[in-house]
């Protein structure tokens, strides 16, 4: 038994130089691409290649190793060589702890260069100045739907969307001390409707206080007796706070999809998201009109918004998240027939799908 133990850790060891070989001499390959983007001028992002290079394997993958498994190693590995290239800088919304600064971490890897701000329309406008590569903004949850200001952000910036993810949200409980001690709870305002059910049963009597993220929540109840904040863990650990109670969420299938913005359509990946905004002539039947190409090509959409456009009474936009490339056939043709019936239309994103 222990020469077989002795020999299978000598086979690992070999293996795990084998390893490192092949890793250096991805990297090489690496720095060789580096040149070749900075003399073209090319981003050091690629979410569609990215995309490709993690399917490709999935594809591949025979085990033992579990799909979830692989896609963590492989997206580590990602996050490790795109900053071989250069560091890419991040503006998100902060303080640090937030879900956002959490979906920073898991696409870009902690060796980028992150910056938080106070609002969403700061992410935009670093992006747009050009004060950081790329920014990260919530626009949707599973159960508390959209977040109108991320999409108002859209009609009058030229940012596009790069990649979209789906973070999967766990709130919590934390204080300074017992649950029956707190009179006042900090949080950002979905976070507070998220766990609504939880707290009418929990702390009826309780004051909900809205903060403009779920981790000034937390740095707000570090500071004071008798509150609490509903924040992550990362939070708790970060403003050493207790974690009084654990997923208190109302819904136990909480997820929430946050956009990477950059100044740059990202290339096709095979499996595509493009996002538009239009706006329509007030008339009997319009937006029927509107929708019918996607039906005559084929069309997938999978979400549709209107917003005011706050320039005239009653004049609305739509936003429509649909299936498929902007240059592919089918959905090039469906938007040139949409653009000759609308005021303006504008495609603000046409990027690789999370799933």
């Amino acid at each position: 038994m222990a020469k077989n133990l002795k020999k299978s850790r000598e086979e690992i060891d070999d293996l795990d130089l084998k390893l490192l070989n092949l890793l250096n001499q991805r990297a090489k390959r690496v720095l060789e691409i580096v040149k070749i983007k900075q003399r073209e001028g090319k981003s050091f992002y690629d979410p569609a290649r990215e995309k490709k290079i993690l399917k490709h394997l999935l594809k591949r993958n025979q085990g033992p190793l579990s799909d979830s498994t692989l896609s963590e190693i492989v997206e580590g590995l990602l996050n490790s060589f795109r900053n071989l290239q250069r560091k890419l800088s991040v503006v998100y919304l902060g303080p640090p702890a937030t879900f956002t600064h959490l979906t920073a971490l898991k696409v870009f890897g902690k060796r980028a260069d992150f910056l938080p701000v106070r609002s969403i329309s700061e992410v935009f406008a670093t992006v747009e100045k050009k004060e950081a590569d790329f920014g990260i903004v919530p626009i949707e949850n599973s159960t508390e739907g959209v977040v109108n200001h991320t999409l108002d952000m859209f009609l009058d910036s030229d940012l596009k969307v790069s990649a979209e993810v789906m973070l999967e949200i766990s709130h919590h409980l934390l204080s300074q001390g017992r649950l029956k001690e707190i009179k006042k709870v900090y949080s950002h305002s979905q976070a507070i409707a998220q766990c609504r059910r939880w707290l009418e049963e929990n702390l009826p009597e309780a004051k909900l206080v809205e903060t403009e993220s779920t981790a000034r929540a937390a740095e707000l109840a570090s500071q004071e007796l008798k509150t609490a904040a509903i924040a992550s863990d990362v939070a708790a650990s970060l403003y050493r706070l207790n974690v009084t109670a654990r997923h208190i969420e109302d819904s136990s299938h909480n997820f929430t999809r946050f956009l990477v913005l950059g100044r740059e359509f990202s290339k096709r990946s095979g499996q595509d998201k493009t996002s538009i905004l239009f706006s329509i002539k007030d008339r009997i039947g319009a937006l029927y009109d509107m929708l019918a190409p996607f039906r005559k090509y084929g069309i997938n959409l999978t979400k549709i918004e209107s917003r005011p456009t706050k320039r005239k009474a009653w004049e609305y936009v739509f936003f429509i998240d649909l299936l498929g490339y902007k240059d592919d056939k089918d959905v090039k043709k469906a938007l040139l027939e949409l653009e000759r019936q609308c005021l303006f239309l504008k495609i603000f994103g046409s990027y690789p799908r999370e799933g």
